[in-house]
């Protein structure tokens, strides 16, 4: 049991903040805003260039696949605890590295990498034709985030760990922005580009799968966690809207995304700031200024002036969090002047000294909720049409306007203090009152004696515990989404996956 202690420690270094992502549009679209897909199909999601395998060092040795005897050893040295979560590697894995085109937040031609992880070796469960996993990671501060470096990336050892190990080739995109793109922004929380970046690295990916020999099952499951939880909906939601025969999904899984954005952009300008928000705010607004959402004409309509020459395309970057906030480029957790009400008790911490959101900016986004309130119904939240540009974006990328048609998990845990866990409640009332197969997982639940994921929340209120008597609860705190609830959605939403799949 202490190594599950170890690993919410350790895990809450790999992830780094997490929040959110941008099908159909429903509630308003901003003026200017068109739906970017210029590019034909046959160059989005080509390859450029060939996949790479990349070596794994182990021991001073550089091993192209590793085997579940070593591949156990490497996940334990690399962060004790894993194997308690994830379970013993059952197969081989090999990882490479796609380079592929796809497009920006403008619909502008450019350019993304991703891992492939290809699970090998005897057993049916590793030889066979294999089911196929789309992941999506959470928020990075940092452009050199790469998910094929799992020796330096802990969420890129845990999807390798909880799903390649057994037995799922997994599709990691790194996103536009990171890791080799061109971009020179992130179109974060944009599901339509975001879900674009998803579908050409599935692409670029299957192109590659005979050379690299990944057998592909036909089976296609979608997932991801934080930024990357509403990026896998969005996702299955374009997949959808398709209606081609391109992408059968199988079955998909959320864990901890802000699904429901227009509610959580409500709720953190109401009053309520979440951890991170000082950096969320930015990434968001970015992406939809690139987008051409006319959020600002210059960053000082909504930024103070100490950080608004500085502030465009500044994350994700080369600083991280301590060092933007040490050079002056973003306060650690002023969001809103002392003085800017309302404040909701127990928030205080987000309205301080040197604030980066101007009060008359969020005054009249205030002035916009008052006269235009969404999520005045739980079965239309978006019926609300409101006139303040980013208010729109938020309703224009909330994905509480669609019908999953393949069963859905949401999982995530009730004292989430990252992304509020009404995002899987909302979205989970919103999909079943339209009839969908809607699974929603409250990790840090009681588990009952005939829980399908009872050893998942049995794990995670074990390591919660462990957590809480080493260092108390402002550790359990900090650790929360990233730390606590990550590995262990993870681990149940393979148990979930595996469900469907033998059904």
């Amino acid at each position: 049991m202490r190594s599950l202690y170890t690993l919410a420690c350790s895990l809450g270094l790999g992830y780094l903040l997490a929040a959110c992502s941008g099908g159909t549009t429903a509630g308003g679209t901003p003026a200017g805003v068109t739906n970017p897909d210029p590019l034909p199909v046959a160059t989005r999601g080509s390859l450029v260039g060939q996949a790479a395998s990349v070596a794994v060092n182990v021991g001073g040795a550089s091993l192209p696949t590793l085997t579940p005897t070593v591949l156990a050893g490497f996940l334990e040295a690399a962060q004790q605890g894993t194997l308690a979560v994830a379970g013993q590697p059952q197969c081989s894995v090999s990882v490479y590295r796609v380079h592929y085109n796809t497009i920006g937040g403008a619909g502008e031609t450019t350019d993304a990498t991703a891992a492939v992880f290809v699970p090998t070796g005897g057993g049916n469960s590793c030889s066979n034709s294999r089911p196929v996993v789309l992941y999506a990671h959470g928020t990075s501060l940092q452009k050199s985030y790469d998910m094929a470096d799992i020796a330096n990336n802990a969420e890129a050892r845990l999807a390798a760990a909880v799903f390649a190990a057994q037995g799922f080739i997994v599709v990691a995109p790194n996103y536009t922005g990171y890791s080799g793109s061109s971009l020179g922004y992130h179109p974060y929380l944009d599901r339509i580009a975001q879900a674009a970046d998803m579908i050409d690295a599935l692409r670029a990916a299957r192109t590659s799968f005979t050379a690299i020999g990944a057998k592909d099952s036909g089976k296609l499951m979608v997932t991801g966690y934080s930024q990357g939880g509403y990026v896998a909906m969005a996702t299955q939601r374009a997949m959808q809207d398709l209606g081609t025969n391109e992408f059968n999904l199988t079955a998909a899984s959320g864990m901890s995304g802000p699904y429901a954005l227009a509610r959580f952009g409500d709720d953190l300008f109401g009053g309520a700031p979440r951890n991170g928000a000082t950096v969320i705010v930015p990434m968001i607004v970015n992406a939809a200024q690139h987008a051409s959402a006319a959020l600002y004409t210059t960053p000082s309509d909504i930024y103070e002036a100490q950080y608004a020459s500085t502030i465009a395309d500044l994350i994700p970057g080369s600083l991280g969090s301590s060092d933007l906030v040490g050079q002056g480029r973003l306060p650690a957790t002023a969001l809103f002047a002392v003085d800017s009400q309302p404040q909701t008790a127990g928030y205080t911490q987000y309205f301080g000294a040197n604030n980066l959101i101007r009060t008359a900016y969020r005054n009249g986004y205030l002035a916009d909720l008052a006269s235009h309130p969404c999520d005045q119904s739980a079965t239309a939240p978006l019926s609300c049409a409101p006139a303040h540009n980013l208010r729109k974006w938020l309703v224009r990328n909330d994905l509480r306007s669609y019908m999953p048609n393949v069963p859905t998990m949401l999982c995530g845990g009730h004292a989430d203090p990252v992304v509020p866990f009404f995002n899987a409640t909302s979205a989970a009332s919103y999909f079943s009152a339209r009839g969908s197969n809607v699974t929603l997982l409250d990790i840090d639940d009681t588990p009952g004696l005939n829980d399908p994921y009872r050893s998942a929340k049995a794990g995670f209120v074990a390591a919660k515990a462990l957590l809480r008597a080493a260092s108390g609860d402002d550790a359990v705190s900090s650790a929360y989404h990233a730390g606590l609830v990550a590995p262990f959605c993870m681990a149940a939403t393979r148990d979930y996956f595996q469900s469907t799949l033998s059904h």
